[in-house]
């Protein structure tokens, strides 16, 4: 079910290295579980000793990251950035036309160099602090920021001095001409090549663009309609899950028709009618006013984007993306669409048979289809996951993780007792090249849950790394957030599952921002190609399915010499592609609907939806009553044309993973030439040309299918 908001993760001998006191440093030279039971007590020691020395802060040397600032602090560094900015633009908007230099246009790259880590230090508390003052000051000044910065690619007299220096293409090295062509771009993306006339309707239609887009959000996230049912009715729902619902005056049990109350009741009731009756109301939410206004949005888009010089909108979305074209992302989704239809149509038959035997030879509809996949697969895995999340806790998992990117990238993460921190929870980490000892950069890792705090899983850059004019280079800085609660007592933090495979793939953006190794900071961390910048993440998640793997950051948590046994791993790795290739097809689907919508004018979304749904889900028709274009949040706002992008990354990721670490995962050589040749290139490189080096060949779809087929059911 889509989010109702619509938003945004081997035993090798190593030599692993910890700090155990302000002074020195501890070299521990241990194998396997011995080495990761080893420095689970020394993370746990750690951990208590850190508290014990939070007087004595320490700062970062090469970090200009701020913490601990106070609302007021916030505002003044915010005023700050803009005035400095300011200066900096007027001072290139001075520049005669016919006199600019190199270094007068990247008096911007080094502006932006100084200020990211100014910039972050504004925004990141809004997530962090449990301060509503801190907060709040927190959001004021992002929004003020984001203002500016709006402004300064609006600017024509700035436009008219870096043009100047394109027309003349005096180019000091391929990094540089991408700056500077991604300069041009964002100006002329907001219609600075343009008629006084046209320029102002440019910007003009990009406000009513976000206005609706918003509006869109707001409608389902303020959408208060429920269904009651009986007991009887919601057969299958643990009782804990009921009691947390409503009753009303009749007794009758209220459900809303939000995600998370759905999605269990689709998955769990054995009720098919129950199924089918919520599944259809999820379905109609805000019909009546989101058709329209995505229809009248997807107009404004192709207006926008003819006024800009392209054919459609989403030829102006997937440009300047790794796809290139549209006809490419077409070809991209149509190819893996056919290479998945003979095992779709396997599962589906399955699924299939599963409902004839439990429900009589009524049609299966596609409100049942991830009801009957949890039913084959608690019958076919026998996964208990509950009592499986006993064999992950938090401190062990976490080191499991640092013993991984230490094998595989030579990145060595020793944690600094007494930095300055916002919580006496957050622990920070120096991070070294294993073969050097060289400082690479930092990680703060605020994994708990409290008040105020956001409490998704997810990495933000702090600084980017970067090289100044003087050869100086400045160190990337990385924060992860995530809301894992505490126990009371001496219980671990033990997380699901999913929570492994999460924290997996945010570390692997946590490589990617540490190892990129651009110059200018506008190509560092994570600021690369959107259609690349998942795919770190997505590669990641395979360790977790390797039995060595999952039994390296494996222990029950009394006893953690006890990993979880052989067959439980057999049987993730076979749950994880499980029916993969209906799933696909449905997700599919809908980036066929984004993409056909933002590239042909005049489309009826429910007639499209009718073409499309049974061809891609085996003659499942949509559901009658329903537009799925009402409640499909990503074509409104963040997403729209792009879709597509989450199922390219996987692939490409599974791809590589086959290719080059399949019989591997810890293979150091390996790991070093990905760290090298597509971590480290950063944002101004052709990512393509990057996979291909890496690779010796073209990305494929292939790898993709194969490990899908695998495990087939």
């Amino acid at each position: 079910m889509e989010g109702d908001d619509g938003r945004h993760s081997q035993r090798h001998k190593v030599s692993t290295t910890v700090n155990s006191s302000g002074r020195g440093r501890k070299i521990i030279a241990l194998t396997g579980t011995a080495a990761i039971i080893a420095i689970a007590a020394n993370f746990a020691f750690l951990a208590f000793k850190s508290r014990k020395n939070r007087r004595n802060r320490k700062e970062l040397v090469g970090s200009n990251v701020r913490v601990n600032i106070s609302a007021f602090e916030i505002r003044k560094l915010a005023d700050q950035i803009v005035a400095e900015s300011k200066g900096v633009h007027d001072a290139l908007a001075s520049v005669p036309v016919d006199k600019v230099k190199y270094q007068d246009i990247m008096a911007l790259a080094e502006l932006e160099a100084r200020q990211f880590p100014m910039i972050q230090s504004c925004i990141f508390p809004r997530l962090v602090s449990m301060s509503d003052d801190v907060r709040k000051a927190s959001a004021e000044a992002e929004r003020l920021l984001n203002t500016h910065f709006a402004s300064c690619r609006k600017r024509e007299d700035v436009y008219r001095v870096v043009k100047a220096f394109v027309t003349r293409g005096e180019w000091i090295n391929a990094e540089a001409k991408s700056y500077v062509q991604v300069l041009i771009r964002d100006f002329e993306r907001n219609g600075l090549n343009l008629t006084s006339t046209k320029k102002e309707e440019v910007q003009h239609l990009q406000a009513r663009i976000d206005d609706l887009s918003m509006q869109y959000i707001q409608n389902l996230n303020d959408d208060g309609s429920f269904l009651l049912f009986t007991k009887t009715e919601l057969e299958g729902l643990p009782a804990e899950f009921l009691q947390i619902l409503d009753r009303a005056a009749d007794d009758k049990i209220k459900v809303p028709l939000k995600s998370n109350y759905v999605s269990p009741i689709v998955e769990l009731c054995k009720i098919g009618a129950t199924r089918r009756r919520v599944a259809v109301a999820y379905g109609q939410r805000c019909k009546e006013v989101n058709v329209p206004l995505l229809e009248n949005l997807v107009v404004l888009r192709h207006k926008l984007a003819k006024l800009l010089g392209y054919d459609n909108y989403a030829e102006y979305a997937v440009c300047s993306r790794m796809a290139k074209t549209t006809s490419k992302v077409f070809e991209f989704l149509e190819d893996l669409s056919t290479s998945l239809s003979d095992l779709a149509a396997k599962e589906f038959a399955i699924l299939q048979d599963l409902k004839k035997k439990e429900e009589g030879d009524c049609p299966f509809g596609i409100e049942d289809l991830l009801y009957y996949v949890k039913k084959f697969e608690d019958e076919k895995f026998n996964l208990d996951f509950a009592t499986l999340k006993e064999y992950f806790p938090l401190s062990f998992v976490l080191q499991g993780i640092f013993k991984v990117l230490q094998d595989l990238f030579g990145l060595r993460f020793e944690e600094i007792l007494g930095a300055s921190v916002w919580d006496e929870d957050v622990r920070v980490f120096s991070v070294f090249d294993l073969s050097s000892g060289e400082l690479i950069g930092y990680a703060y890792l605020d994994l708990y849950s409290r008040v105020g705090k956001y409490g998704q899983t997810c990495v933000l850059p702090l600084q980017n790394g970067s090289l100044s004019s003087n050869g100086a280079r400045q160190v990337p800085v990385v924060l992860m957030i995530s809301g894992f609660t505490k126990e009371d007592g001496n219980c671990p933090v033990l997380l699901r599952f999913s929570e492994v495979v999460n924290l997996f793939h945010e570390f692997g953006h946590v490589a990617h921002h540490l190892c990129n190794h651009a110059s200018l900071v506008r190509f560092s961390g994570l600021r690369v190609d959107p259609d690349f910048v998942e795919i770190p993440g997505h590669m990641f998640e395979n360790w977790c399915y390797d039995s060595s793997i999952l039994k390296l950051i494996s222990g029950y948590y009394q006893d953690i010499t006890r990993p979880i046994k052989n067959d439980v791993c057999i049987s993730l790795r076979s749950w994880r592609h499980s029916f993969s290739a209906l799933k696909l097809r449905q997700e599919i689907l809908y980036c066929l609907f984004d993409q056909i919508i933002h590239s042909t004018d005049n489309v009826d979304f429910l007639e499209l939806f009718k073409y499309l749904h049974p061809k891609m889900m085996l003659e499942m028709p949509v559901l009658e009553g329903t537009n799925p274009a009402a409640c499909f949040p990503h074509s409104a706002i963040g997403y729209e044309a792009t879709c597509y992008s989450r199922i390219w990354s996987k692939v490409f990721a599974a791809d590589m993973f086959a290719s080059k670490f399949c019989d591997g995962l810890l293979n150091h050589h390996i790991g070093m030439q990905f760290r090298n040749k597509v971590l480290a290139p950063g944002g101004a490189r052709d990512p393509l040309e990057c996979l291909s080096n890496f690779m010796g060949r073209q990305p494929s779809i292939q790898a993709f299918v194969d490990s899908i087929a695998l495990s087939e059911v």
